[in-house]
C-alpha cells in the first residue's frame, strides 16, 4: 500500500496571440523576428516612461477566466512585483496579486477511473521578461519577448498524481487554443508551467512542505520530472528527514530535478498597487458581451459529435482534441453526410500522412470539399477503397482532386462483371491445384484468389463483385 499521498498544484503562463504587447504598441510577434528590433522605451524599463493597458489582452484573460467558469472582479489592480533579474531591465515586473481579475474556477479532467474537478484559484495578467541567451561564458539579452502579454492561471492543490497534472494541463491547453487566445506551443515557450509538489502521509489532511518544480518545456517533461520528484521526496521522508522548500529545476538531460534556489515568499517580492496604471473596473456589460461571443469548448464539441454524428466517445475525442480537425471534419461532414465514413479517413489515412510529414491539418492541400469528392468517387464504386488511399496520398503531395487524378492515370475501378469473368476463368485455369483445396473445403484460400485478381487488374477490380464471381465459379 502506499504511504504517501501527493499533492500537486500547477502555475501556467500562456502567452497572448495579441498584435502589441502588454503595456505598449511593439509587436507582440516575435518569434523568429531579429533579436531587439521589436522594443521601445516602455518594455526596454527606460526611466519615466507610462505604461498603457491592452484591452484586447484584457478581453483574452477574461475569456479564458469564463471558460474556466471563474468569477470576474469588477475591480482589479496591477501590482509591482519587485525583483532583480537582468531580463528585467526595469527591476519589477507589472503582475496582479492580491487583487486580480478573476479567481474561485474549475476545469474537469477526464480519468480512467471517472471525471474530476481540479480547481482554479485565480487567472490574471503579468508581462513577460526579456529573454537570456548563454553563449561561450557570456550572457545575451534579447527583448522582444519583454512586455509579451502573459496569462497566469494558478490551480488548486487538487492533482494527486503525475498522470493528473498530465491530463489537466493537456486539457487546459486544449482550451486555450480553441479560444483562440494562445498558441500554447510549449517548444517556442508559448506556454510554461511550474509545479508545485508536496507528499503527506495517506489520510493525513495536513499539507507536507511544498516544493516548486521549473523547466518543464514539454508535457513529457512534466510527467518525467513529478515522477521523480515524488519518488525523491518519499525517499527522504523514509529515511526520518525533512523536506526543504526550495526551488527545484527539471535537468532533461539526467532525468533529475536539482536545487536552484531557496524558496521565495510573496513578502520576498514587496508588492505594492502599480503607481503608473489606474485600477482596472471590468462593466458586467462588457463581461456578458465576451461570455456571449465563447465559441462552443471541447467537451461540449465533443458530446454533440456522439449525439449529432452518432460516433464514439472515443472516435469523438480524437476529432475534438484539436480545433482545426473538428472544423475539417465538420466541413467535409457538410459535403458528404456520412460522418462515421468521414471519421474513419480522417483519423486513419490523413493523420498517417499528417504524422509521416510532421504537418498540421491548417496547412495541407486537401480542402474538405476535395476529400469528400474522394469519398464519393468511392462510394459510387468509380474506385475502391486502396486506390483512394493512393490517390489520397497523390492529392496529398500535388494538391490536385481526386477525379483528376484518376482520370490522368486510369485508375477507375473495374465493375463489368464480363471482363472481370475472364481474368478469374484464366486465374482458377492457371491455379487448378488450389481450386481443388478451395473446392474440398479450404475455403481460406478465397482471400488467396481474391489477391491474385486484383493483382491481375492492378488492383483496379471491385472487391466485392470480384468476391461474388469468385465464389460463383469455383463452385
Amino acid at each position: 500500500m502506499l504511504k504517501y499521498e501527493a499533492i500537486i498544484g500547477m502555475e501556467v503562463h500562456a502567452e497572448l496571440l495579441t498584435q502589441s504587447k502588454m503595456f505598449c504598441s511593439c509587436s507582440a510577434d516575435f518569434f523568429g523576428a531579429e533579436p531587439n528590433t521589436l522594443t521601445c522605451p516602455v518594455c526596454t524599463g527606460m526611466p519615466g516612461v507610462l505604461p498603457v493597458i491592452n484591452q484586447k489582452a484584457i478581453e483574452y484573460a477574461v475569456m479564458t477566466a469564463l471558460a474556466l467558469h471563474c468569477e470576474i472582479a469588477e475591480a482589479s489592480v496591477f501590482s509591482r512585483k519587485n525583483y532583480f533579474y537582468p531580463d528585467l531591465p526595469k527591476s519589477y515586473q507589472i503582475s496582479m496579486y492580491d487583487l486580480p481579475l478573476s479567481k474561485n474556477g474549475w476545469l474537469e479532467i477526464e480519468l480512467d477511473s471517472g471525471s474530476k474537478r481540479i480547481g482554479i484559484e485565480r487567472v490574471h495578467l503579468e508581462e513577460d521578461t526579456a529573454k537570456l541567451f548563454h553563449v561561450d561564458g557570456h550572457s545575451l539579452v534579447d527583448f522582444n519577448r519583454s512586455g509579451v502579454p502573459l496569462m497566469e492561471i494558478v490551480s488548486q492543490p487538487d492533482m494527486r498524481s503525475a498522470d493528473e497534472a498530465y491530463t489537466y494541463l493537456t486539457k487546459l491547453r486544449q482550451i486555450l487554443r480553441y479560444l483562440g487566445v494562445s498558441s500554447g506551443d510549449m517548444e517556442k515557450g508559448a506556454m510554461r508551467c511550474e509545479a508545485n509538489v508536496s507528499l503527506r502521509p495517506m489520510g493525513s489532511t495536513e499539507y507536507g512542505t511544498k516544493v516548486e518544480v521549473k523547466n518543464l518545456n514539454s508535457f513529457r517533461s512534466v510527467k518525467l520530472a513529478l515522477d521523480y520528484e515524488i519518488q525523491r521526496q518519499s525517499r527522504i521522508l523514509d529515511e526520518g528527514e525533512s523536506i526543504k522548500q526550495v526551488t527545484m529545476g527539471w535537468d532533461e538531460n539526467q532525468d533529475v530535478t536539482v536545487v536552484q534556489r531557496s524558496k521565495e515568499y510573496a513578502h520576498d517580492y514587496r508588492y505594492f498597487p502599480e503607481p503608473d496604471l489606474p485600477p482596472l473596473s471590468i462593466s458586467r456589460e462588457w463581461v456578458e458581451e465576451i461570455r456571449s461571443k465563447l465559441p462552443e469548448l471541447p467537451a461540449a464539441r465533443r458530446d454533440r459529435f456522439i449525439a449529432e454524428y452518432g460516433l464514439s466517445a472515443y472516435d469523438a475525442g480524437i476529432l475534438t482534441a484539436d480545433k482545426a480537425v473538428a472544423d475539417y471534419f465538420e466541413a467535409c461532414v457538410k459535403a458528404y453526410p456520412q460522418a462515421k465514413t468521414v471519421s474513419n479517413w480522417i483519423t486513419g489515412e490523413l493523420f498517417r500522412l499528417l504524422k509521416e510529414t510532421e504537418t498540421n491539418i491548417e496547412e495541407i492541400r486537401i480542402t474538405p470539399a476535395a476529400l469528400a469528392e474522394l469519398l464519393t468517387l468511392v462510394e459510387k464504386d468509380t474506385i475502391n477503397q486502396n486506390t483512394a488511399k493512393a490517390v489520397l496520398g497523390e492529392m496529398f503531395k500535388s494538391g490536385r482532386v481526386a477525379a483528376e487524378i484518376v482520370a490522368e492515370k486510369g485508375l477507375a475501378q473495374i465493375s463489368d462483371a464480363d471482363e472481370l469473368g475472364r481474368v478469374i476463368d484464366e486465374m482458377i485455369a492457371a491455379n487448378p491445384d488450389q481450386a481443388a483445396e478451395y473446392r474440398a473445403g479450404k475455403e481460406r484460400l478465397l482471400g488467396w484468389f481474391v489477391g491474385q485478381a486484383m493483382k491481375a487488374t492492378q488492383g483496379k477490380a471491385n472487391p466485392q463483385l470480384v468476391t461474388e464471381l469468385l465464389k460463383e465459379k469455383l463452385r
